[in-house]
């Protein structure tokens, strides 16, 4: 049996992937620190498709520990495609910043997604049909005002999954790398990033995808053979294409 990892699946872009996932039958390992959520979740799932298998993983991936005791729990799984979700935002000044959020974020927007990337390419570099996807942001493409910091993690996101994609090609790596970047999408990313609940996006956002219209992209990206997903950030057009940033090799 062969399986997908999703972290950051409580909610949002990735809650909607594992049930339409769930829907094309394939077995999920679900991955969040929020125990409620990833057991609605895998009832939904369940509904959706009763012979998927499903594993539930609560764990804060903000302590790096963790994130090697993860993997090394899932090493008696076959995985054949490896989404990193995981992630939060912040809205702010870079002199107003909370350095106790930053620190979290970098810890989880870069080094979890670093570590769970580099032990995922090691171990399937060479094994047909699998895929690592890792999601960035429009952010992770141009600055965002007040999301200075937030930003500059998803370009290391979107610089370091493409320059992966392409070492993976140069090399005849069978194992494919593959980088989401969604624009504003309605998930609770707003209202983490804000540290307040209540933000309506129907009010405060001209224009922006559902959770599931980002999942159903994200599926075309996995897909493809398109190593960028990109949501264009004028007219919220979804791109399929090759990588932006330059690669010296």
């Amino acid at each position: 049996m062969k399986y997908t990892v999703i972290t950051g699946a409580s909610s949002g872009i990735g809650y909607e992937t594992a049930k339409l996932l769930a829907g094309k039958g394939k077995s999920l390992v679900l991955v969040a620190r929020r125990t409620s959520e990833l057991e609605k979740l895998r009832d939904e799932v369940k509904q959706i498709s009763p012979d998927s298998d499903v594993n539930l993983k609560s764990v804060d991936l903000a302590d790096n520990q963790n994130v090697h005791d993860l993997y090394e729990g899932l090493k008696e799984l076959d995985i054949e495609t490896w989404i990193n979700n995981a992630g939060f935002g912040d809205f702010d000044l870079v002199q107003d910043i909370e350095l106790g959020k930053i620190e979290k974020m970098l810890r989880l927007n870069i080094e979890a997604l670093t570590i769970l990337s580099s032990l995922f390419v090691r171990d399937y570099h060479d094994v047909d049909g699998t895929t690592l996807v890792n999601i960035s942001s429009a952010g992770g493409y141009r600055i965002v005002p007040n999301a200075v910091t937030y930003c500059a993690t998803k370009f290391y996101v979107s610089a370091y999954t493409e320059g992966l994609a392409q070492e993976l090609q140069k090399g005849g790596a069978k194992l494919r790398a593959k980088v989401l970047a969604p624009a504003a999408t309605e998930t609770e990313f707003a209202d983490r990033s804000r540290g307040e609940a209540g933000f309506d996006y129907s009010k405060n956002v001209k224009k922006y995808h559902t959770a599931a219209e980002m999942a159903g992209f994200l599926h075309q990206l996995i897909e493809s053979d398109a190593i960028v997903g990109i949501v264009d950030g004028e007219t919220y057009e979804f791109e399929l294409r090759g990588p932006l940033f330059n690669y010296a090799g």
